[in-house]
């Protein structure tokens, strides 16, 4: 045989014992699977039996269950409805004896309150009584104060309105302003260091209303010119367009305050400013710290006035200020000038005090007598007790009628009289 044909055959061959061991395989599959249906069928029978037989006995055990539980459901329902009844009962007595003891509370409050409010009316009125009889008189006394209050009121209106009318007249409202400015030269300074309505041009009827005098040359003293002005028309526009806030008449009622404050003091410079008589300069008095503010707000004017009129402008507080600084100035210059006073009268006084040393000294020496005296006295009156020793003593009244019968002798009253010499 070639080899071809040998390997052919011997394919063959395989090929039949392949497919004779799939032959096998299936049959024993197929047997395999046979067991395995009886197998199932049987378990299937066993667990339908397993279940009808476990059904049965879960039924019977719920149906005795069931049976268990509808007697223990009976016998709590019989206690339920025992302890209901009880409950029941209870409760009624309960609400009984609650309901008697609330009657009896609100009798107890009825009573207690009826009590209350006639004890709480009593001390109210008999508090009232006493009260309105204390009050009553307090209360006359804060009418009769507010009568009284009412009367100052009227009276200081009457007051207002009169003291509006003079600020109405020009010539009041200047004496007013001359008031108010002789008022702070009387409390800041001495009569003698101001004048009133002094006149400081020759041949001139105009007079300054008042004059602080300075030293000057001589017994002729150096014035400062103090007028007071008081524009308060202008003024009050001003303010009646500033709360109106009208700016235009605001604008137009401070030129005319401007132009009334240049004029016044263009006035001061003309007519009472007056070197050497006077100061190179004079103060223009504003009688309220309001109207002087508003002076010094416009700009520039109270330094233009200072330098082109040379008029100083001035309030209350800072016119008091400035007097105030006169017045330090004018107590400098006594002191100065009374310096040399004070110096000669402390000569006066070291040649005095020389004099009381000289009589000191005399004093000393008549002293120094008077002990030298009396020590001499002294031993005098020592020996003559020595001597007297062994002398007898009369009685008292003996003694003062004996003394009585001597009379007193010229020597003993020179002796009273002067200082007697010491004698051994």
């Amino acid at each position: 045989m070639t080899p071809n044909r040998v390997f052919v055959f011997m394919n063959t061959l395989v090929l039949v014992a392949v497919a004779a061991t799939i032959s096998t395989l299936a049959v024993l599959l197929w047997i395999s699977l046979r067991r395995l249906d009886v197998d199932v069928a049987r378990g299937r029978q066993e667990t339908h039996s397993a279940a009808a037989t476990l059904r049965q006995e879960v039924s019977a055990a719920v149906a005795a269950h069931g049976t268990t539980q509808r007697q223990d459901l009976a016998a709590i329902r019989a206690q339920v409805e025992k302890l209901t009844e009880s409950n029941e009962g209870r409760i009624d007595s309960v609400r009984r004896t609650v309901d008697e003891r609330l009657r009896e509370i609100q009798a107890t409050n009825a009573r207690e309150l009826q009590e209350m409010r006639v004890t709480v009316d009593e001390k109210l009125q008999g508090t009232l009584t006493q009260r309105l009889g204390e009050s009553f008189p307090l209360v006359t006394e804060r009418l009769e104060q507010v009568h009284k209050g009412l009367g100052e009121m009227q009276a200081l209106a009457n007051g207002v309105g009169d003291l509006k009318k003079v600020l109405s007249n020009v010539k009041a409202r200047g004496g007013w302003g001359e008031v108010q400015l002789e008022t702070l030269l009387e409390q800041m300074l001495s009569p003698e260091q101001f004048e009133r309505n002094v006149a400081t041009k020759e041949m001139s009827r105009e007079s300054v209303e008042f004059a602080v005098k300075f030293p000057g040359k001589g017994d002729v003293p150096l014035l400062l010119p103090l007028d007071a002005k008081f524009p308060v028309e202008d003024y009050q526009h001003l303010l009646d367009a500033h709360d109106r806030g009208d700016a235009e008449a605001v604008e137009a009622a401070g030129r005319r305050l401007d132009s009334a404050v240049r004029t016044a003091a263009k006035t001061i410079r003309e007519k009472y400013i007056n070197p050497p008589v006077t100061t190179d300069f004079a103060i223009m008095f504003l009688p309220t710290e309001g109207l002087y503010a508003e002076v010094l707000r416009r700009p520039g004017l109270a330094e233009q006035i200072q330098r082109e009129c040379g008029v100083l402008i001035a309030g209350p507080t800072t016119l008091t200020a400035i007097l105030s600084s006169l017045q330090m100035g004018f107590r400098t210059l006594a002191i100065e000038k009374r310096s040399s006073e004070v110096w000669r009268l402390l000569e006066a006084v070291k040649t005095e005090f020389t004099k009381f040393g000289g009589v000191i000294e005399k004093v000393n020496r008549n002293l120094e007598t008077a002990r030298n005296q009396m020590d001499a006295l002294a031993t005098r009156t020592r020996v003559v007790s020595r001597k007297l020793r062994d002398v007898g003593e009369l009685p008292e009244a003996d003694a003062k009628l004996l003394l009585s019968l001597a009379p007193p002798s010229a020597a003993a009253d020179e002796e009273d009289d002067g200082w007697v010499e010491a004698r051994p």
